[in-house]
């Protein structure tokens, strides 16, 4: 006879399956990527012994292939080893850990930074550390899970405004003693961009903090990357796995916060630090993309071009001018058949359902990097072109989508 859990674990597995949404892990392998030249060639990746062109990755500057970064890994694994060895208040917290907050903080005008693995745990030891039963804090619709789980965690009230809608925002802010406000720069799974200079005005006017996830707007979105950021943004959550190709997170933000979470969030006191090694190499890539803003001016010719081709293949995209470039299909399962379809010509596209996005919004997530080659992203464009017209998919257009956010 089965357990109760083995019971509910098959149960629940059967019930994603049938509606499309049962999510597996597939084993990559670089090798071919590694073999090749990386200035010159799209990102790929093997799988199942296919080579594939990855229209699926957060790697938007392309520095995750960088050979200087490459070799600062090298490096610092060299002078610091390759693990921490403790967490930061017992041992695990060093020069380099140190250097790397520092130039953080050059960098957006904040008074202090606190490290974190990955900008999930960042997300949450923040949410619940900061809030608690007597906060009110008022959050965009389509905030990241991180966000809300350390909310729900934090026991603080939750009141979401409308996506990206300054009314909905200041309405909420107008009738409740509102601790923060929180919202993303760019949004994953959309691509859009948060009005964060009118965000900002408004949480002053209403003596409340604005607290802004930066994860998919780093490195690579203007205005927020200078040290101005602070003028504009009370605590700034950036992230080293996406533009900076490499792996952990920060918490940005006074020195009185940073002082305060040292103390009281769980997750920092009771983790292993991050490696000094990724400290040091996340310095590397932080410095490397400032110094190279013709990484950033290639992301936006490849992100202008996949525009234009699509426009021209009459393939409807959402309007978003970042590199996430989302098609939205509606069904989980014709999300899945488009993608596999896709596949099949040797492209790698994600295929979003929910929980990830709301029931009747699945969709292709196109992401666009400054390591794409022109004539793959023209491939790309031709190949989904051809998938749709043999696909009969209700495809939602830009103006529904902002219709359903409302």
């Amino acid at each position: 006879m089965s357990s109760l859990l083995e019971t509910k674990i098959a149960a629940r597995q059967h019930a994603l399956r049938e509606q499309g949404l049962l999510r597996q892990r597939k084993v990559l392998s670089v090798e071919h990527a590694l073999n090749t030249n990386a200035s010159t060639s799209s990102p790929r990746f093997v799988f199942e012994g296919r080579a594939y062109v990855n229209f699926s990755s957060n790697d938007y500057l392309g520095l995750s292939r960088a050979p200087e970064l490459v070799e600062a890994l090298h490096l610092g694994a060299q002078t610091y080893g390759v693990g921490s060895g403790a967490s930061p208040l017992v041992t695990g917290y060093s020069d380099a850990h140190l250097a790397l907050e520092r130039e953080l903080c050059d960098l957006t005008g904040h008074e202090a930074a606190l490290l974190f693995c990955s900008g999930f745990s960042a997300n949450t030891a923040l949410m619940k550390t900061l809030f608690d039963q007597h906060d009110i804090v008022v959050a965009d619709k389509l905030v990241h899970a991180s966000i809300i789980d350390g909310l729900q965690d934090s026991g603080a009230q939750l009141k979401r405004f409308l996506h990206n809608s300054l009314e909905s925002a200041e309405r909420l802010l107008a009738r409740n003693q509102t601790s923060a406000l929180i919202t993303e720069s760019v949004f994953s799974m959309d691509g859009d961009c948060a009005p964060i200079s009118e965000l900002s005005a408004l949480c002053r006017q209403h003596h409340t903090w604005l607290i802004v996830d930066d994860a998919h707007g780093f490195a690579v979105l203007d205005g927020y990357n200078n040290a101005d950021a602070a003028k504009l943004i009370d605590v700034q959550v950036v992230t080293f796995g996406k533009a900076l190709g490499c792996q952990g997170a920060a918490v940005l933000g006074s020195q009185a916060l940073i002082d305060f979470l040292v103390s009281n969030a769980r997750e920092y006191i009771y983790s292993t630090a991050l490696s000094p090694a990724n400290a040091a190499l996340a310095l590397a890539a932080t410095q490397y993309s400032t110094a190279h803003p013709e990484l950033q001016q290639k992301l936006l010719e490849n992100i202008a071009l996949f525009k234009q081709l699509c426009r021209e293949a009459n393939v409807p995209l959402l309007g978003s001018d970042t590199a996430i470039q989302p098609l939205i299909i509606g069904d989980a399962r014709q999300s899945l058949q488009v993608a596999e379809e896709l596949r099949a010509a040797g492209i790698w596209v994600g295929a979003i359902r929910p929980p990830t996005v709301p029931v009747g919004s699945a969709r292709l997530r196109i992401t666009l990097t400054a390591a794409h080659a022109a004539e793959d992203i023209t491939a790309c464009v031709a190949q989904l072109a051809q998938v749709l017209s043999r696909v009969v998919v209700p495809l939602v257009t830009e103006r529904q989508a902002a219709d359903d956010h409302r």
